[in-house]
């Protein structure tokens, strides 16, 4: 058995185990392999060998119960490297293949009971109790992560054969067609699932390692971020905005796209729980940037601040709040308690921070409002405060050449194309790299530029980057894609997705500036 999930699991970097109907470890993951240790590397694995016996039922039992009836979470014993028994959580999810079945065991390791915080036990104990924490936290967003990719794929490519297949017979169908209702109906049904696998997609695009990050001031990103919400038609005008921006703030290495999305979401979440508040009440948001120093280990609830230089970021509200039950889970993937949403906001909030090595808290009750702390790693130089102009067009940013943008993402080629040609572009799509092929031999004027995205169907980005160097050398080339990284030597070259429209009027300015 190996199949694509199977090359997923093993390259996972949290313990992972794939066990057959006979208690059988047919395959397992990177991070189990770092968490068994040795006793992986036999001929066979039989789950009994990772089993502790203080467990209330064998291996065998475990797996037959399971298959039976499926309990999704169970807290086990199970022996780590060098023997030792270890408490642990184990999420649990069956799999049937070829007429087989297995479990698919995603093991979260439990802080030892006799690591217990005591009165007499000192700070570096604390900090190791919040530090397995955090661990714990993360291990349950990257199996939700790679859960995300998975579904978000194969969900796509199933809805891109039921809207072509609808749109094809709508447009056959004539007005008053008695099926046309029905048609229109699951078209639209099909466009709110692709709205879900939009976002699962958007939240499984975080990555360990992370893209280079340039320097740069949060102030500009939150004040762009609130314009965009101040002009949003959905945003209520019965609410105040403060902004108390540290004018010299330390100088972040940070992701922009990432960062102002982590924003956006907190701010959505800030107006709804305005929103629930009784008719007639009005809102405010306060947001506040800081820098802080930390010179010892220092808690800020949850979280476990190492010693270092930081911009704190912090979201506050005076909606209707969180209650105590559900604050303790606001960061897991797929939690919510608002009707019709998917609980990705602040797991995504949550995976952007980490991953900028940064820090998530928040602190809320219920009835007295909600603040969201982002404590973001920075040096002790300033970045100069200058807010970008709202009102006109930077006029740096306009252009006049041609450029092909080629996606197989119809919404993001009208969005640039919209972009683009405002800024004076010519702007010429393409849905698939055979279509730019034509384009590109076809075309009697010159292209300036190709942007392209990397993955696509049957023929690549850079594949197709390839072929326009053959045709026509004198095309520049700018790659983009939301899950590869760029090759050696295309740094320069490369556009991060998500992007801002003025991340891209940025690159496309840069890159058509670039001397060969």
């Amino acid at each position: 058995m190996k199949t694509d999930l199977c090359f997923s699991l093993e390259q996972a970097s949290w313990p992972a185990l794939l066990v057959d109907s006979q208690a059988v470890v047919r395959h397992w993951s990177q991070g189990a392999k770092n968490f068994f240790g040795p006793v992986l590397e036999a001929d066979q694995v039989d789950l009994a060998a990772l089993w502790a016996p203080s467990n209330p039922l064998t291996a065998e039992q475990f797996v037959f119960q399971q298959q039976r009836h499926c309990v999704p979470t169970a807290k086990l014993y199970m022996r780590a490297k060098g023997g030792v028994s270890r408490p642990l959580l184990c999420q649990i999810a069956p799999l049937s293949y070829n007429e087989q079945k297995y479990l698919i065991l995603q093991i979260i390791p439990e802080i030892p009971a006799t690591e217990q915080p005591r009165p007499q036990q000192t700070a570096e104990t604390e900090t190791s109790l919040l530090s397995a924490e955090t661990a714990a936290q993360r291990y349950k967003l990257e199996c939700a992560l790679q859960l995300a990719r998975t579904v978000a794929a194969d969900f796509n490519n199933a809805l891109t054969i039921i809207l072509g297949h609808v749109s094809h017979l709508l447009n056959q169908a004539d007005a008053f067609h008695p099926w046309r209702n029905a048609l229109m109906e699951a078209e639209k049904a099909a466009l709110k699932a692709a709205e879900i696998a939009n976002d699962l997609a958007a939240f499984s695009r975080q990555e360990k390692s992370a893209p280079d990050r340039s320097a740069g001031n949060i102030n500009d990103v939150l004040r762009r971020t609130v314009e965009l919400f101040k002009k949003a038609e959905t945003t209520p005008r019965e609410m105040d905005w403060v902004l108390n921006l540290e004018p010299r703030l330390y100088a972040a290495n940070f992701d922009e796209a990432k960062i102002q999305q982590a924003f956006s979401k907190i701010i959505e979440n800030s107006i709804q729980a305005i929103a629930e508040q009784e008719l007639g009440f009005r809102g405010m948001i306060t947001i506040q940037t800081r820098n802080v120093d930390v010179s010892e280990r220092t808690r800020d609830r949850t979280a476990s601040i190492a010693p270092g230089s930081y911009v704190c970021i912090e979201i506050k509200d005076d909606g209707i709040g969180i209650s105590p039950e559900n604050l303790e889970h606001v960061w897991e993937p797929f939690f919510t308690t608002k009707k019709g949403r998917r609980g990705l906001g602040l797991a995504y909030v949550y995976g952007v921070v980490t991953n900028h090595s940064g820090y998530a808290v928040i602190s809320s009750e219920r009835g007295q409002g909600t603040a969201v702390r982002i404590y973001l790693p920075a040096s002790k130089r300033y970045i100069k405060d200058a807010p970008i102009p709202t009102d006109g067009k930077k006029s740096e940013w306009r252009g006049h050449e041609t450029i092909l943008m080629v996606d197989d993402e119809d919404l993001l080629l009208t969005m640039a194309q919209m972009v683009l040609a405002d800024y004076g572009y010519h702007v010429l799509t393409a849905n698939n790299a055979e279509k730019a092929m034509e384009i590109i031999q076809t075309s009697t004027r010159p292209i300036d530029l190709l942007i392209a995205d990397i993955v696509m169907p049957k023929i690549s980005g850079r594949q197709l980057s390839e072929f326009v160097r053959k045709i026509r050398p004198k095309t520049k080339i700018l790659l983009s894609s939301g899950y590869f990284r760029p090759a050696a030597g295309e740094q320069e070259n490369y556009l991060p997705k998500p992007f801002t429209s003025q991340d891209l009027l940025r690159k496309v300015k840069e890159v058509l500036s670039a001397k060969d």
